[in-house]
């Protein structure tokens, strides 16, 4: 029998009067890997921030190795030997990445700081994920979403701790990348590592993880040893029902072309990519992190500059140079990184979702009261959690942050919609409600281009699908080619068809 490691017993939390934990009492075991799920808003992050001393409890104790703690902030619980991967990414912009990797913790050679023996340590850490190419000196701001959380995940590692908490660690990872992480959990798992692992990726649960709690609603609602339970019973008990399919039927796209692109280059990141959007169409856009999926997006939103190329809409061309005039077109992008990108977290959730649409609600002075109505629509459209419509976003949990930025983006009143990696870090009810919105949308006569990581996502959703590498649209995917199979070998570059 393992050791208990970490004993959490009657977990109480609340905000400002608004309770979020209720008594939730959970163990982590050395050599275990404990999964964590539940809705967004259910309190599984609020829970581990307590663990890691970001957080205090309002009540209830928390035991490390038989011994009561008492955490005032993550140093005190650094010193103990607790370390935390946090799904929003936490890591300083302006400062390199050996910098961030080693930030509180430096190598110091009596008074100076010791850069070298952090960079090398840099190099090997990185070498363990598979991270050769980032260079330790290089800006943070400068790498992208997926490799950020690599950083992340490496800072984590570097400080040799007895209990890892991992906060959706592979919201932005690649599979390749998902690969790595998990055999490195299994090295971690054997040394005696206690590992908390928090995800709405239930198939990852299942690979990774030995026990697993259900929250809901600020709740234990099981513990469950996952060899012996389904992905469909726990989903079940995440949303208090039985979900049923979870892709709605694919509609019908009519003949009729919204969007053409062609030969559209954008330096370092796309080259001539010519494709069709056809009206009542959803098209995937699939490929590993750096193909230029991302980058082809924002050029067609406005927001990255393109060298060549042209774009027609409803057959009339048309100059795209800013969001302004993607905007004015009916072009609405939703972002891969809603806090970077999409949302102002120091506003309500009022200012945000009219923030690029002001002028609909503006004469001599903003209409305020037709503002807070039209926030109101979407805040029952989209089941939107919150305490009113004037909470800042930044206390919302990811899954009603995203749901903020897709009303943003309507609210633009879009023909086409853009969405970049649309329900990364979000639970599966949802997903669920996302989907069912996307499917809804396109019925209308509208199109919409979604780009994921998440391969099922893509299989389910799209009508057809387009494989990008290196820059390349490698391959154009209709009926039953659209599998994992087919996706991965043109991604990888194994197969390849002139598009």
């Amino acid at each position: 029998m393992n050791k208990t490691i970490l004993r959490a017993e009657k977990i109480n939390k609340d905000f400002s009067g608004v309770q979020v934990l209720f008594d939730v009492s959970i163990n982590g075991e050395a050599g275990q890997v404990h999964g964590l799920i539940g809705e967004n808003g259910a309190g599984k992050s609020t829970l581990m921030k307590i663990i890691a001393g970001f957080l205090q409890p309002s009540s209830g104790k928390i035991f490390i190795e038989g011994q009561q703690v008492n955490f005032k902030n993550p140093l005190m619980a650094k010193k103990r030997g607790i370390a935390m991967i946090h799904q929003e990414l936490n890591l300083v912009e302006d400062l390199k990445v050996y910098e961030n990797i080693f930030l509180g913790k430096e190598f110091k050679h009596r008074f100076l700081l010791d850069k070298k023996s952090m960079i090398q340590r840099s190099k090997e850490i990185l070498k363990e994920l598979g991270e050769e190419e980032i260079d330790p000196l290089e800006d943070m701001r400068n790498l992208s979403v997926a490799k950020k959380q690599m950083v992340e995940i490496a800072r984590a590692i570097s400080e040799n701790s007895k209990i890892l908490i991992m906060d959706e660690p592979t919201s932005a990872l690649t599979e390749y990348e998902t690969e790595i992480l998990f055999k490195l959990i299994k090295e971690l798992k054997q040394k005696g590592v206690c590992i908390f692992y928090v995800s709405h990726r239930l198939k990852e649960v299942k690979e990774i993880c030995d026990v697993v709690t259900v929250l809901r609603d600020g709740r234990v609602v099981g513990e469950y040893d996952v060899s012996n339970v389904s992905e469909v019973e726990l989903a079940n008990a995440m949303v208090g029902r039985e979900l049923g399919n979870m892709y709605p039927e694919k509609p019908e796209p009519s003949d009729e072309v919204i969007l053409e692109v062609k030969n559209l280059n954008v330096p370092n990141f796309v080259e001539n990519a010519s494709f069709q959007l056809k009206k009542g169409e959803i098209l995937g856009f699939a490929g590993l992190v750096g193909a230029g999926r991302t980058e082809l997006a924002e050029a067609l939103a406005g927001l990255r500059h393109k060298t060549s190329g042209e774009v027609f809409l409803n057959g009339k061309k048309v100059q795209i140079e800013d969001y302004e005039d993607a905007k004015r077109l009916g072009i609405s992008y939703l972002p891969e990184d809603r806090k970077l990108h999409g949302l102002v977290l120091d506003m309500n959730i009022v200012n945000n979702i009219t923030l690029i649409s002001l002028e609909k609600y503006t004469r001599f002075l903003i209409d305020r009261k037709k503002e807070i109505s039209k926030a109101s629509e979407y805040k029952e459209k989209f089941d939107i959690r919150c305490r009113d419509l004037f909470q800042e976003v930044r206390y919302l949990s990811g899954g009603n942050q995203q749901k903020v930025v897709l009303s943003k983006c309507l609210e633009v009143e879009p023909q086409v919609l853009i969405l970049d990696e649309p329900t990364r870090g979000i639970d599966i009810n949802t997903k669920y409600q996302i989907y069912q919105f996307i499917a809804g949308f396109v019925k209308e006569g509208k199109a919409c281009i979604v780009i994921s990581s998440e391969l099922q996502e893509i299989i389910g959703l799209c009508n057809r699908v387009l494989v990008m590498r290196e820059g390349r649209i490698t391959a154009e995917l209709i009926g039953k080619e659209i599998n994992e199979e087919e996706i991965i070998l043109y991604a990888t570059g194994i197969k390849e068809r002139v598009h």
